[in-house]
């Protein structure tokens, strides 16, 4: 298991006038590596074969250095550790770094600082111990009723499952009764969506009826504070093609939708309410300060929509960098903190950059 020591170590033989901000060459690298330029690092890739162009070819200009792999996985061979040390990486988490590199690896085999705290990410899954569930709920803020057994059901709820052919994406569906979850769920698996076995495993969640935002978050360990970088929707397939059907066609169809993630669009939210977002940031920090020390350093942000009644659920927590590049050009909240736009990629870079100036890059790595 990697502990403080070893990275304390790590980082203490880095030429930190030569420190490299690292990512995996997916979800959220390009937003990564424009904020480390903005600051001025130099960056690095992991790519994997026949998925390089964007990041080698139509990007090349963010990227410094490419290591490029079979696959994302063999980035955990001493091999390609030793060239990441030798470049002073400091590695960003990504989504597509926790699933295909996995939560073990990343634990107990990938010997590069991670600006960020390794521990925490698996808190992401719904099956493990002290996930993104146990914390919301420590940390006292609102979120959907679960239920245990199909049989429980008596309001509407979203069913999250993975798909049968790609687990890293869930096959999302909805019903109201015991009756309804049986009938639509015989429906995906006779057609191949998910499968039986995972069915079993599945999060039943009460359906929040109200505005969907994912409020983007960066706590600082270097001055305990919290940034919000602003706020987004998604954009989802092949939902928003049936939503763009009049009703009676939708109906008329009948097709089984997915919501597989395809791209996000920035939103802002009215400026009384913020106060109840930044709350619940900063109780979910406090918690995790707890449960997983040093706590969720750098970025992280909490899912949720505010209902009717005003009131911000939290209905899922990414424990990373956002996958969102719209957050930047859109959201005005970290101009007016500190007077330019500053996007998920740049605040990270501005936490490395004011971390090495003090003497304390082992403050924000694990």
């Amino acid at each position: 298991m990697i502990n403080k020591r070893i990275i304390d170590r790590i980082v203490g033989e880095y030429d930190e006038r030569h420190i490299r901000i690292g990512v995996l060459g997916s979800h959220s690298a390009l937003e990564v590596a424009h904020g480390a330029k903005q600051e001025g690092f130099e960056t690095v890739v992991v790519c994997q074969k026949g998925r390089e162009k964007t990041y080698t070819k139509y990007y090349r200009n963010l990227f410094d250095h490419v290591l490029l792999l079979e696959k994302f996985a063999d980035v955990i061979r001493e091999e390609n550790l030793e060239k990441l040390r030798a470049l002073n990486t400091v590695f960003v988490p990504n989504r597509s770094f926790s699933v295909y590199v996995g939560y073990e690896n990343i634990e107990k085999r990938f010997t590069v600082p991670v600006m960020g705290n390794r521990f925490m990410l698996k808190t992401e899954e719904r099956n493990v111990p002290r996930n993104q569930y146990y914390l919301l709920e420590k940390a006292g803020i609102p979120t959907p009723k679960i239920f245990k057994s199909p049989d429980d059901v008596d309001r509407l709820v979203i069913v999250k499952v993975p798909e049968k052919e790609r687990a890293i994406e869930r096959a999302f569906f909805y019903a109201s009764s015991p009756e309804e979850f049986r009938r639509k769920a015989e429906e995906r698996i006779a057609k191949g969506i998910i499968s039986r076995e995972a069915l079993e495993k599945a999060v039943i969640e009460e359906y929040v009826i109200g505005a969907k935002f994912n409020a983007n978050f960066f706590w600082s360990p270097l001055n305990d504070e919290l940034d919000l970088l602003g706020f987004d929707r998604r954009i989802q397939t092949d939902l928003d093609g049936v939503l763009d059907l009049p009703a009676q066609e939708q109906l008329e169809l009948g097709i089984a939708t997915q919501n597989i993630e395809i791209g996000h669009f920035g939103v802002t939210m009215r400026e009384s309410q913020l106060e109840k977002v930044f709350e619940a940031g900063e109780r979910f920090v406090e918690v995790c300060k707890k449960e997983y020390p040093p706590g969720i350093i750098g970025l992280f942000a909490l899912q949720g929509a505010v209902t009717k009644n005003l009131e911000f659920y939290v209905f899922d927590v990414s424990p990373r960098v956002p996958g969102c590049p719209c957050v930047e050009p859109t959201s005005p909240y970290m101009k007016y903190k500190y007077g330019v736009e500053v996007g998920p990629g740049r605040r990270v870079a501005m936490e490395i950059k004011r971390a090495i100036k003090e003497g304390r890059l082992e403050d924000v790595v694990t």
